[in-house]
C-alpha cells in the first residue's frame, strides 16, 4: 500500500522561507533536513506559491536565427583558435630555422643578425 504524505501550509511556506533566507544552499538540502521524501516536492511547493527564483534555473528563449548564429560563431572560434595554434607553431618553427642557419653560417649573435637584417628578404 502507498502511503501518502500531506504537509501543512505553515509548513510548506516554513520551508520555502528559509530557503530564500538562505538557510539551505539547494532544495534537496531542505528535504534531507525535514525528512521529505522528495527534493521535487520542495520544488512543486515552489512552483503552487509562485516562487520560481527559489528554483535557480534560468530560462533562454532563442529564435532558431539566434540559434544558428551561435553555431556558426562557435564554428569560427573553433577555426580562429586553430589559426592562432598554426601561427605560434610557424613562428617557433621560424625562430628555430634562424638559430640553426646562423650557427651554419658562423653567425654568433642572432639577435644582432635579426636586427641589422630585419624587413629584408
Amino acid at each position: 500500500m502507498k502511503v501518502i504524505f500531506r504537509y501543512s501550509e505553515a509548513f510548506k511556506l516554513q520551508v520555502l522561507r528559509e530557503l530564500e533566507e538562505g538557510r539551505f544552499k539547494t532544495r534537496k538540502e531542505a528535504a534531507r533536513t525535514y525528512g521529505i521524501r522528495c527534493p521535487s516536492t520542495v520544488a512543486y511547493w515552489i512552483r503552487q506559491y509562485n516562487k520560481q527564483h527559489l528554483l535557480g534555473k534560468v530560462v533562454r528563449v532563442e529564435t532558431p536565427k539566434e540559434i544558428n548564429e551561435t553555431k556558426i560563431l562557435r564554428k569560427r572560434v573553433r577555426e580562429l583558435e586553430k589559426a592562432l595554434v598554426d601561427a605560434h607553431l610557424r613562428e617557433r618553427f621560424d625562430a628555430a630555422y634562424l638559430k640553426v642557419a646562423c650557427r651554419m653560417a658562423g653567425i654568433e649573435d642572432v639577435e644582432a643578425f635579426k636586427k641589422k637584417h630585419a624587413g629584408k628578404l
